[in-house]
């Protein structure tokens, strides 16, 4: 376990989940279920289970729904909701919420709205919250990204995000090459990685690759199960593996 393990974190709820309808004509994405549970309780759960305290939500996509779900939520952790009248797009999202103030002084998680994952031998959160400890006294890194192996997912998953070397340095793919890791839709992240950063609207990948220039960037493999959760059919084969996995029961 890290020494000092997040107290902050953030999940990036306010997309518009178009590739998942019809099943988000009328609802957020991360409020969709998956064993009986949103996609966001899950994401909150394990957060709380990492020992983070509080955690900021933003909202923007059947907003008053999202609300409402977390205003009922009687479990930890604390909830601090940002609802958004225009998309600020991931890295605008979380430079607003570190410029509020609520994201605290120190490396804090983000997590996709839509990330799903089962941990393996040891907790995914702890092993980024445990890098970002060694690389930021080693190489003053400011972000991990939690990456799997795009041939162990189900689903279009393109030519990848990311190749990585022993040294859990990533890198973009070259032209026309295929790269073995997609992201995970989890990182832990330093302020200093915001540092400079442009007026929303921006994407986080922006922030990446001025880190990768910078060798501030880095990566850890997960080691459990995830889900590739793009459009309806990915929920329905997630829904089917995890219930055989449970249970034994196939389809």
């Amino acid at each position: 376990m890290p020494k000092n393990p997040p107290r902050y974190g953030m999940i990036l709820a306010a997309g518009l989940g178009t590739r998942m309808r019809p099943l988000t004509e009328d609802t957020a994405k991360p409020m969709l279920s998956l064993q009986g549970r949103t996609l966001l309780d899950h994401a909150l759960d394990r957060l709380a289970a990492a020992g983070v305290e509080q955690v900021v939500v933003n909202t923007h996509w059947q907003a008053e729904k999202v609300e409402a779900h977390l205003a009922a939520r009687s479990e930890g952790p604390k909830t601090v909701v940002m609802r958004e009248d225009r998309l600020l797009n991931t890295g605008g999202a979380v430079a607003a919420a570190l410029a509020a103030g609520l994201l605290g002084e120190a490396p804090f998680f983000v997590v996709n709205g839509d990330a799903f994952w089962l941990d393996g031998p040891a907790v995914a959160l702890a092993r980024l919250a445990g890098s970002m400890e060694v690389e930021a006294g080693d190489s003053g890194a400011e972000a991990v990204l939690l990456l799997h192996r795009g041939a162990q997912v189900s689903g279009e998953v393109g030519a990848g995000d990311f190749a990585l070397d022993r040294w859990g340095i990533p890198r973009r793919p070259k032209e026309n090459e295929q790269v073995p890791y997609i992201f995970a839709g989890v990182q832990i992240l330093s302020p200093a990685l915001f540092q400079d950063a442009p007026a929303a609207p921006f994407s986080m990948n922006l922030l990446w690759d001025r880190a990768l220039e910078a060798g501030k960037l880095r990566a850890i493999v997960h080691d459990g199960l995830w889900f590739h959760l793009s459009t309806p059919p990915d929920l329905d084969h997630a829904e089917a593996e995890l219930r055989e996995r449970s249970t034994g029961e196939t389809r």
